[in-house]
């Protein structure tokens, strides 16, 4: 083998020994979190070695494959020494003392490892001068001790390695030399020894990452040697957001994920889809699993527990996870202990929180005159004299003429939030431990009556979570995992809840009402429970109560195998968990009054009573569900010299039962259940060519029996030209990787839907009895009907599977020693046989429902990648990054009606593409009307919308609808941010952004006078915009069209009139920190103290200005998104 050079620290560093020291560093890591385990074996099992003239490195191959040994090897080893051995069942210090005899070289052996070193003097010094011996320890960050560092006198060979508990010792050390401290993957430091005898180091991370370890579903490897399209995020990613959901820290951070929440309320759920909607009907959710457990979609974490997070994107990284990876997969591994004495780590933290955008409404004065200006338009009667108007102006009548501000009479300036998390861990050789709790207080916006001390009306959500994670090693070669974690929340709510609120904040205008009238009678609009005025709702209605708690446990069994063959061990996993949602809806609401328009004549009100007073009364509902979770694993790695191979053999059962709120249906009783077996199996050579193959064959309960089983397979494939002779003599040494993967297969999906219903069996049919369901007449005597016994359901005893067929081509780049690194990817994927409604199925047939089949067709394509840039200048630690996702899908077949306008079809246009008309403006006169094709939705005037006749017909109506703008869902998402370090000062700005969006606008703010009655409300935006005005503005392309004070099926159609564009850019994460000296903490008792500020949606830049555009909200009904400011103080004890 080809030894190769990097030039680090200005001196030849070993490719080869660097490897081996990466290799050792990540055995350690690995073992330390539990994550994956070295395959060893009885140490006092014989070694037999027999070889003439190999080299060194070919030699330690040789006696690692035969034993658990690792070796550690100083730079300075020749590898390429000849060895000439031959040994029976030796034992490994015959064996070193036979391979390194006679040579410079020393060896030390500590249970599985085996430390390599040279002894070498100083040259070019003078040996009469004064030397002495310099030790000391050199830890990571944290404090822990680093094996393999290497501490070098500059200018001399004299050097040294560290050993596994991080000590060194250098002789023939002069005062004036310097310590050069070097290890991949940290800063090198330059130590000048002075009158120091001891000498410790805190070495710093630089910015390689090369050799980064990522998590997988067939164990732990390194990035350079993946063959499929993974993203890893780092946990200082995830807790520096203030976020009660960890998974929403991610967004705008991992190229292929894209995640939205379409309500800021506290507590409120997000959404996550991977590469964009691939299908018509069934689940598009990535499986998100949690120390390889699938707790389905309640994952409640706290983000300081997170050890690291993977997202599996193509084919190649899922199939492992076989059906349930069809939509990608989000690995989340929690922190586990370590040996060593107990760590503590607290942060507590303190929110301010206020809303990225609020809808901003016009004063009573501009709403009373568009009203006017709404009827006059229609030639109409205008519904304000001037005098009345004056009144509005001047406020003179707050009970007839109101000019309320419900916003700001209902929502606060802003709320106050805290977090607080403690987490400890520690152990010994044998057990280590994790334990962690945090509470988190999240306040609502809403201004609630202080005097309501018996109940909080306000939307305030509280969260406690709680894990431990406990390893114990039953033997050397046996280790059993323990992990119990839970979470509890907490939430409340306004009695009529905040959908109906913000309904009404959209429907009640500044001089609909006043909040009370003057002699303490409260108003009202009609007599119902969801349209009380605002203050009404905030203060008065009441309150709900909800809880939602879960207890997650898991027990995983890792078992080597050596006995039977080297690389060999077993992997058992069970995991169990229950989950319970409770809620107590406490309603009431006070009498409620409308005055007449016009005072009587002695200046009183004249009232109606239109709803009478409602006492509190209780109602109260629950839901529940428990998982189980079972799967066994066999794990083989093995290498023979340059050929490396390995696999994965998996068997997997899971169940979920619903146990509260079931009803009546015995299906909802009956457990999902599904099982499978998958395989992979993975072969490299010298870490050049890879190639892996992997299968599963899955079942599921849901389908029929001669449909329930399904074979998947796919195939990948990686090249690493970096490691080719001829790119490296062409590229030279700022080519450090540059990989091509292509990976191919196939998986299902039985996760099927109608609405937002999950279908069970499909296969079976449903009896009902009903009156009046047959027809027995003759002609001409008159309907007869007669009751009886028919099918409510019609049988689908085909449906079977939803194949993904799915594609990725990848490059992973990594130039200039690891400064510039990337990847980029092309993905493409076709899904057959999506589950529908056969709803077009000829009414001859006889099926008076319609049936289901396996009829659909989608086919999604786009790409995705990530780069990160990083420099020193001077002090400084720049790292910039960023990363995008573009994602387009098509529709291929699916149930449709037969048509001759195929523009009408979803056939080859995007999942739930927008469709409408096409607007051209807007109408300038009467002869225009008369000369274009009529419009069928109402009467026309000028400065109303003109459609374009698509078919040709001479006739505006439904046939003219077609495909237009986007998808609500972004089709582009991105980030980009970048980061400084400076001493103790460390600073974070994140930015993501969305494109390719587009929704309709409409409802009781955009068509404010449709109702005719006073419902309603007017934008600002709107109100200042380019609108047409009779005989003021009528500007045939203006932004609004000629008002209307009623409905106006007309101008009310859907249309791209009323399309508008949801792309966004947000600065996202604002971090600023700063860590305080150790030598100020350290005379506190402390390890380590850093103050943070955290800002999140700090701005926000979109061509859309009603309400925030991540809502994807067409009527504005929704809690606003929050922006938050954060200080907090982080603790290492």
């Amino acid at each position: 083998m080809e030894t190769t050079y990097l030039n680090v620290c200005d001196r030849p560093i070993s490719r080869w020994s660097i490897v081996r020291l990466l290799k050792t560093v990540l055995l350690l890591l690995c073992v330390s979190f539990s994550s994956v385990y070295v395959q060893a074996s009885d140490r006092s099992e014989g070694i037999t070695i027999s070889c003439k003239n190999e080299s060194l490195e070919q030699v330690i191959h040789l006696i690692e494959s035969q034993s658990s040994y690792l070796f550690v090897l100083n730079d300075k080893v020749n590898t390429k020494h000849k060895v000439s051995i031959k040994i029976e069942n030796g034992n490994i210090n015959a064996i070193l003392n036979k391979i390194f005899q006679g040579t410079n070289m020393t060896y030390q052996v500590d249970g599985d490892h085996i430390l390599i070193s040279t002894t070498h003097k100083s040259i070019g010094l003078d040996e009469t001068r004064q030397t002495t011996m310099i030790k000391g320890k050199i830890v990571d960050n944290a404090g822990e001790p680093m094996i393999g560092v290497n501490v070098l006198v500059k200018g001399t060979t004299n050097g040294a390695i560290t050993d596994f508990e991080g000590n060194y010792s250098l002789a023939d050390v002069n005062e004036n030399d310097v310590l050069m401290v070097t290890y991949i993957g940290y800063l090198t430091q330059e130590i000048k020894v002075g009158k120091q005898s001891v000498i410790n180091v805190v070495m710093k991370d630089d910015t390689q990452s090369l050799d980064e370890v990522v998590v997988v579903g067939y164990g732990v490897q390194k990035k350079s040697d993946l063959t499929g399209s993974i993203s890893s995020i780092k946990p200082a990613d995830i807790t520096s957001t203030p976020t009660t959901n960890a998974l929403k820290s991610l967004q705008g951070k991992v190229a292929g994920l894209d995640i939205t929440q379409s309500s800021g309320q506290p507590g409120a759920s997000i959404s996550l889809t991977m590469r964009g909607n691939r299908s018509l009907k069934a689940d598009n959710n990535p499986l998100v699993l949690v120390d390889g457990i699938d707790y389905g979609s309640f994952v409640d974490i706290n983000p300081t527990d997170i050890e690291s997070i993977e997202v599996l994107k193509d084919i190649s990284s899922t199939a492992i996870y076989g059906t349930k990876g069809a939509n990608g997969v989000i690995l989340i591994n929690t922190r586990r202990g370590k040996e060593g004495k107990i760590n503590i780590n607290a942060k507590v933290e303190g929110f301010y929180n206020t809303f990225t955008k609020t809808p901003e409404f016009v004063d009573g004065y501009t709403y009373a005159s568009m009203a006017n200006e709404a009827k006059i338009a229609r030639n109409q009667e205008p519904l304000y004299q001037p005098e009345e108007l004056e009144i509005f102006r001047l406020g003179l009548d707050p009970d007839l003429y109101p000019d309320v501000d419900w916003m700001d009479m209902v929502l606060r300036d802003g709320a106050w939030s805290s977090r607080a998390t403690l987490n400890m861990r520690g152990g010994g050789k044998t057990a280590r431990y994790f334990v962690s709790g945090s509470y988190q207080d999240q306040q609502g916006m809403y201004k609630t009556d202080k005097s309501l001390k018996d109940y909080n009306t306000n939307a305030h959500f509280r969260k406690w979570t709680y894990r431990m994670n406990v390893d114990i090693d039953i033997t050397k070669t046996t280790l059993l995992k323990v992990g119990v974690s839970g979470s509890l929340r907490k939430q409340n709510d306004t009695g009529s809840g905040t959908d109906n609120l913000w309904t009404v904040l959209m429907g009640y205008n500044s001089i609909m009402m006043p909040a009370e009238y003057s002699d303490g009678k409260i108003p009202g609009w009609a007599d119902k429970d969801d349209n009380m005025n605002p203050w009404v709702m905030t203060t008065q209605s009441g309150y709900n109560e909800s809880w939602k708690n879960n207890i997650q446990t898991s027990l995983t069994l890792e078992q080597k195998l050596d006995f039977i063959t080297k690389g060999l061990r077993f992997v058992g996993r069970f995991g169990y968990d229950t989950y319970n949602s409770n809620w107590i809806k406490r309603y009431k609401s006070p009498a409620a009054y409308k005055a007449d328009r016009y005072r009587q004549p002695d200046g009183t009100l004249n009232f109606t009573k239109i709803r009478d007073e409602k006492v509190m009364s209780q109602s109260s509902n629950s839901e529940g569900e428990k998982r189980e979770f079972f799967e066994w694993e066999l794990h083989y790695s093995r290498a023979f010299k340059t050929h490396h191979v390995g696999g994965v053999l998996k068997y997997t059962q899971a169940s979920k039962i619903f146990t509260q709120n079931i009803g009546t249906d015995l299906k909802n009783g009956i457990p999902y259940r599904n099982q499978g077996i998958a395989g992979r199996f993975n072969y490299n050579w010298n870490y050049r060519y890879f190639i892996d193959f992997n299968f599963g064959y899955n079942g599921s309960e849901n389908f029929h029996k001669d449909h329930r089983f399904g074979f998947f397979p796919a195939i990948s494939g990686a090249w690493n030209l970096a490691e080719e002779p001829f790119m490296k003599k062409i590229a030279g040494k700022w080519l450090n990787m540059l990989k091509i993967r292509y990976s191919y297969g196939k998986t299902g999906n039985d996760a099927l839907y109608e609405g937002n219903k999950r279908v069970r069996f499909p296969y079976l049919y449903s009896i009902a009895t009903d009156n009046n369901v047959y027809h027995f007449e003759d002609i001409g005597t008159g309907e007869k009907l007669w009751n009886g016994k028919y099918y409510s359901t019609v049988a689908s005893p085909a449906i079977s599977w939803e194949v993904a067929t799915k594609q990725d081509l990848g490059i992973d780049f990594s130039f200039f020693n690891d400064k510039l690194t990337g990847e980029v990817d092309y993905f493409k994927e076709r899904r057959d046989g999506i589950y529908m409604t056969r709803s077009y199925i000829p009414y001859e047939v006889g099926i008076d429902n319609a049936s289901k089949a396996n009829v659909g067709i989608v086919e999604a394509k786009g790409f995705d990648g990530h780069f990160a840039f990083k420099q020193k200048l001077g002090k400084v630690n720049f790292t910039l990054r960023g990363n995008i996702t573009f994602s387009k899908n098509e529709v291929i077949e699916k149930d449709e009606e037969n048509t001759i306008y195929e523009y009408k079809l979803a056939q080859g246009h995007r999942v739930n593409q927008a469709r409408g008309l096409i607007a051209l403006g807007l109408f300038k006169d009467y002869e225009e009307i008369r000369n274009s094709p009529k419009q069928t939705f109402g009467e026309v005037m000028p400065g109303d919308i003109k459609y374009k006749d698509v078919n040709g017909d001479g006739i505006i109506d439904s046939n003219d609808r077609v495909a237009i703008g986007a998808t609500t869902r972004p089709n582009l998402v991105y980030g980009f941010g970048f980061s400084a370090k400076w001493k103790g000062l460390d600073f974070n700005a994140h930015f993501q952004g969305a494109g390719k969006s587009s929704f309709f606008v409409k409802g009781t703010t955009i068509f404010m006078f449709q109702g005719g009655d006073g419902w309603g409300n007017v934008l600002k935006e709107m109100a200042e915009s380019n609108r047409w005005i009779l005989g003021e503005n009528e500007d045939p392309n203006a932004e609004f069209p000629r008002l209307t004070y009623g409905d106006n099926k007309n101008n009310y159609q859907e249309s791209n009139y009323w399309l508008r564009d949801g792309s966004y850019l947000r600065l996202k994460t604002l971090d600023i920190g700063y860590t305080f000296p150790k030598a100020w903490v350290n005379k506190i008792h402390l390890n380590q103290v850093r103050v943070f500020f955290i800002g999140t949606n700090l701005l926000t830049f979109s061509p859309f200005k009603y309400w925030d555009p991540e809502l994807g909200s067409s009527d504005g009904k929704k809690y606003p998104l929050s922006k938050t400011l954060s200080l907090g103080v982080s603790v290492n004890l």
